[in-house]
């Protein structure tokens, strides 16, 4: 495997999404939506304007479960199945490069994108905590916009496992909306539904350990006990307990989410 060659198409990727701005129209998506909730989040309350870095970050995990996940989920599920449809995967092979290469570059790629755009999105926000609550806030700050970048990467390689599986962009794009709406939405209420149905006997300690099978329910964790006024306004996730809730432990069940899917993608992808 050639670092070279891996390099040299993901800069073409990210090269692809600049010059069709696809990066600008996304941090001014994040950034508009963020700006919004910061702002406005507590006007149910009767305030407006910046409060504190835990409501902050409490109102703008939402914003991050819903979207980032449906945008890395829409920017990679043609990766693959969309440059064999176009009759373009065929020449790219036929080049002294091999599949893994061309995955792992496709997706390094589509991730620089991503993260640029998931932090040029949240970057105004971090100015405005910066100036109201100096260095002391964004230091929780940071570490939500790091996460928010893994659970991105984590769906993104779910969209390239996505696009290597399927023979048709359109049954890509429906495998990724799929995706989208059992984690982010369906995930929750089934464990939450069998936990009211049984009256709490069925799942215990075990139900925690579900969680870690829906990486926005990682994402959830991470943020929620990084900062202790957060974990009262989270359901399922505050049933975690705290041993395993540790930040390196839940950046590591991350890494295997971004990790993992990738890997079955490149298994999968072999001649």
């Amino acid at each position: 495997m050639e670092p070279t060659q891996i390099l040299t198409i993901a800069a073409k990727e990210f090269r692809d999404r600049m010059r069709n701005r696809w990066v600008l129209a996304v941090a001014l998506v994040f950034t508009v939506f963020s700006l919004a909730i910061t702002y406005f989040g507590g006007a149910q309350q009767g305030t407006v304007g910046l409060r504190s870095i835990e409501f902050t970050i409490a109102s703008l995990v939402s914003l991050v479960i819903y979207l980032i996940p449906l945008i890395a989920l829409l920017l990679g599920f043609d990766a693959i199945v969309g440059e064999r449809e176009r009759g373009s995967l065929g020449l790219l092979l036929s080049l002294p490069i091999t599949r893994l290469e061309l995955l792992l570059g496709k997706y390094l790629g589509l991730a620089a994108a991503l993260t640029l755009s998931t932090l040029a999105g949240f970057a105004l926000v971090a100015v405005l905590l910066w100036r109201q609550f100096q260095w002391a806030g964004l230091f929780h700050y940071g570490g939500f916009m790091f996460s928010a970048v893994l659970l991105g990467l984590a769906f993104l390689s779910m969209a390239v496992l996505l696009s290597v599986l399927a023979r048709e962009r359109t049954r890509a794009s429906g495998l990724a909306i799929a995706a989208w709406f059992f984690f982010v939405l369906v995930f929750d209420l089934l464990l939450l539904g069998a936990l009211v149905a049984t009256g709490g006997s069925v799942g215990g300690e075990a139900l925690a350990y579900l969680l870690l099978l829906n990486p926005a329910d990682v994402f959830r964790i991470l943020n929620v006990f990084s900062l202790e006024d957060v974990r009262t306004l989270y359901g399922l996730t505050s049933i975690v307990p705290p041993a395993l809730a540790k930040p390196w432990l839940m950046g590591g069940v991350m890494a295997a989410w971004i990790v993992v899917p990738l890997a079955l993608a490149g298994w999968r992808f072999k001649p």
